[in-house]
């Protein structure tokens, strides 16, 4: 019992508002709750008022009135039947004016306090709904209506000669009964619209959070996607493959990395890679160039997936310079010297986005394995390009005599390796060139 006590009070003090109540329903609580404790003390006023003025009226149905809708509200808080206790309250709210008024009398002795059951249909527009609400006017309608027709037919003269209320206190009550309805609805009507700008203005806040939230996964979904397959995947579109004419395909894989690893820690080894590696990836996008993916110590990178660039095979061949060159100047500290071995490949492949969980943007193609082969039996600190990239560069690029290599599965195959644009003379031209790494 003790501990249903506190369960009890916390419902009356939140006026039987749930947690899990939507905004709409915490209003509709909110308002009723509000409409009842109003109505309590204005009836105590109407009595008082009316007691001080001179008619020693009955206090038993003002009384009793109050009764109802404490205990009715108490009910509702301890049961929880919102519905039900919206009926009651709204009934209430319209059968007790009218029953006061024929208590007192007519329409001017009782000076209109069947205007109090107004707050039945506009309690019934603001906790239920407008369609709903038209079914406790056309009741609050008929009662007056029928009020109006008993008191035609059975009231005489000698019943307004007769009355216990004077003309002044039936005019001073006019006016109370006026002003006290018209307050009730004005801070009815105020509550419920300050409640709503209030739920507005919290879901305003939500839907920037929101916004805010989606802009930072298109950015990281663009960090993992090109920009033009990100929108497809997020049309729902399953299979997503397309066929490229013409791709140039650059591979960068670290020289001796095994061996530095061994020499570091895990995190020295991520903070290495991860320094190197997204370097690449601001030198790559200010090129206009897709990255496609890192393997272990290996970097991948694209041009001509996209409309950024297109002189795309330059751009490539330009960042696979400036990568080198500015590897060349970093230091490990652990006396290892690197390298890089760079290949470009140039002709059609296929892209696309492989996987459901964790997918990647991958492409596929004899130009990707061809761009492999020759990184990997690639000279430390050169970049090799196969013939179709060479014939395409060689008017803006210098390029060492073509060496033949033998590769598996392709047989003999002949290569370029680049010494860099005809108008800036590379530092790299005499061959291959120890680099330091700093893993920081």
């Amino acid at each position: 019992m003790s501990a249903a006590a506190p369960g009890f009070l916390s419902r009356l003090r939140s006026g039987g508002i749930l947690p899990g109540d939507s905004p709409e329903e915490r209003l509709n609580k909110s308002l009723l709750v509000l409409a009842t404790g109003l109505v309590c003390v204005a009836s105590m006023l109407w009595l008082a008022v009316y007691w001080s003025i001179g008619p020693q009226l009955s206090a038993t149905l003002p009384f009793a009135y109050q009764l109802l809708l404490a205990g009715n509200l108490l009910l509702y808080i301890r049961s929880g039947n919102f519905k039900l206790f919206r009926t009651t309250q709204l009934g209430l709210f319209l059968f007790v004016p009218f029953v006061a008024q024929w208590a007192i009398g007519n329409f001017i002795t009782a000076s209109g306090i069947l205007l109090w059951g107004l707050l039945a249909p506009v309690g019934a527009i603001l906790c239920i709904g407008a369609r709903e609400a038209l079914a406790w006017f056309f009741a609050y309608a008929f009662l007056i209506v029928l009020t109006g027709v008993f008191d035609f037919y059975l009231a005489d003269a000698s019943t307004y000669r007769n009355a216990t209320v004077s003309v002044e206190t039936s005019v001073v009550f006019f006016a109370l009964n006026f002003l006290a309805i018209s307050t009730i609805v004005f801070m009815l009507l105020r509550f419920a619209i300050e409640q709503k700008q209030r739920t507005a203005s919290q879901l305003a806040e939500a839907h920037a959070l929101l916004e805010c939230e989606q802009e930072r996964s298109e950015r990281l979904l663009l960090n993992i996607l090109p920009g033009p397959v990100a929108e497809r995947l997020k049309q729902n579109e399953k299979n997503i493959a397309d066929g490229f004419a013409d791709v140039s395909v650059m591979f960068a894989d670290i020289v001796n990395f095994t061996q530095v690893a061994a020499g570091m820690t895990p995190a020295q080894v991520f903070s290495m890679l991860n320094r190197v590696f997204s370097r690449f990836d601001e030198q790559a996008g200010a090129r206009g160039l897709e990255k496609i993916k890192t393997i272990g110590d290996a970097y991948m990178v694209a041009g001509g997936l996209n409309e950024n660039t297109s002189d795309y095979t330059a751009a490539l061949a330009d960042l696979a310079l400036e990568m080198r060159d500015w590897l060349r100047n970093q230091t490990t500290g652990t006396g290892v010297l690197l390298d890089l071995r760079i290949g470009i490949g140039t002709g059609p492949v296929v892209a696309g986005v492989v996987g459901k969980k964790k997918f990647i943007y991958d492409l596929w193609g004899d130009t990707v394995n061809l761009a492999s082969r020759i990184t990997t039996e690639g000279v430390p600190g050169m970049v090799q390009v196969d013939t179709t990239t060479y014939l395409r560069l060689r008017n803006r690029f210098d390029f060492h005599p073509p060496q033949t290599l033998y590769l598996k599965g392709k047989g003999d195959t002949v290569v370029y390796r680049l010494i860099g644009r005809k108008d800036q003379p590379s530092a790299l031209a005499g061959g291959g060139v120890d680099i330091l790494l700093d893993a920081r």
